[in-house]
């Protein structure tokens, strides 16, 4: 199935006064990342510090859960803000395992932190490219990933797993040379039963696909130009919620019902890497990827409360450092099972809110049953 680049949006963006949601901020955090929901557990790091609490408590507390020891010269680069953009320091997924276990993304390795342990091992160098962009788990504490990486000549590219809680890693899938460029993300869904994979960057390369649990099938869905080119991804239990991920075509939000069919349903401003479930509301953030079709220089958050309209809630102006060197203006929501009403979101080269965790709660109006 091909997504047909310019057809219109079904359901235009409605403004946030005519959207049931509301967002209300209740909390930030300066120099932290938010990176994985526990139930209404929050995980984040601040350096290469992990660190969790609850933030629906009226007074919220940090507590230190372990730490991950880099290479030398990172310890010198994540002491300075800019440093630690420049190099991509510091956590970037993680992934809580039921049995107590975690499995993080970080620089260049795969790190598994045991239970009662206070540091996290390396289990896997990476070998090509610095980390993958998401971890995928389980309810039975499998953990999977994608590479992500340059990939000019097209080789083949590898999806790992472990059935050993992080321990080690195999190859469990792999794209023959020429298919794809990298994966994007791996997304457990557990309405549906199975992975959906996210992968581009060009042409046939855009695809989401359907996997089993055991990798043994893997069909394409959709395919075949920019607009099946995603990173973000929410399974809900009415289908798949996704956002483009292209600097090269108007962006939109659609949603494949689980009959397969699929519904075009907002225009975005710019291209999506991240998204979450909040209750029954989604969320997308955009990042700032200039192009001749991204023009906005701010970060934004857009949501819909599980029906048809979807609003844009809050904004962020990218700040005067280099895109190149000191990255894109971004917005980072935490993965894993929220069961708050609460959402995380990380800025990152933004103006008053750099490496800046927020916390917001997200209420839903009730239906007045004599409208």
């Amino acid at each position: 199935m091909a997504i047909p680049p310019g057809e219109p949006p079904r359901d235009a963006l409605k403004s946030e006064t005519t959207c049931k949601l509301s967002l209300s901020c209740i909390a930030r955090f300066p120099n932290t990342r938010v990176l994985a929901w526990d139930g209404d557990v929050l995980y984040a790091s601040r350096g290469y510090r992990l660190v969790r609490c609850r933030p629906a408590e009226k007074t919220i507390q940090w507590e230190e859960v372990a730490r991950y020891s880099p290479v030398w010269w990172r310890r010198i680069t994540a002491a300075t803000r800019l440093g630690f953009r420049l190099v991509r320091d510091g956590f970037h997924a993680v992934a809580v395992l039921r049995s107590g276990e975690l499995v993080a993304a970080l620089p260049g390795a795969i790190a598994t932190l045991r239970p009662g342990e206070k540091e996290f091992r390396i289990t896997h160098a990476l070998q090509r490219g610095t980390r993958p962009l998401n971890l995928a788990v389980t309810p039975d504490g499998r953990v999977f990933w994608g590479e992500y990486f340059d990939n000019p000549g097209r080789d083949a590219v590898h999806i790992y797993g472990s059935d050993d809680r992080g321990a080690s890693w195999r190859v469990v899938h792999s794209f023959e040379k020429g298919a794809i460029r990298h994966v994007h993300n791996i997304v457990y869904d557990r309405w549906g039963d199975c992975f959906w994979v996210l992968t581009g960057d060009v042409g046939s390369e855009c695809r989401i696909l359907r996997a089993s649990l055991d990798w043994s099938r893997v069909e394409s869905v959709i395919a075949g130009n920019q607009q099946a080119r995603a990173v973000a991804a929410v399974p809900k239990e009415d289908g798949l919620y996704f956002a483009s991920d292209t600097p090269l075509e108007q962006n939109y939000i659609y949603k494949l019902d689980r009959h397969r069919n699929l519904a075009q349903l907002a225009e975005i401003h710019a291209s999506v890497l991240c998204g979450c479930a909040v209750g029954d509301g989604v969320f997308f953030t955009t990042m700032i990827e200039p192009s001749a079709v991204n023009l906005e220089r701010f970060v934004g958050v857009y949501g819909s409360d599980g029906s048809t309209e979807w609003a844009s809630f809050r904004s962020w102006q990218k700040d005067g450092w280099s895109d190149m060197l000191f990255q894109y203006g971004n917005a980072f929501v935490p993965s894993g099972n929220n069961t708050t009403n609460l959402l995380a979101i990380t800025t990152v080269a933004v103006k008053n809110a750099d490496l800046e965790a927020s916390v917001w709660s997200v209420d839903i109006a009730k239906q007045d049953p004599k409208r």
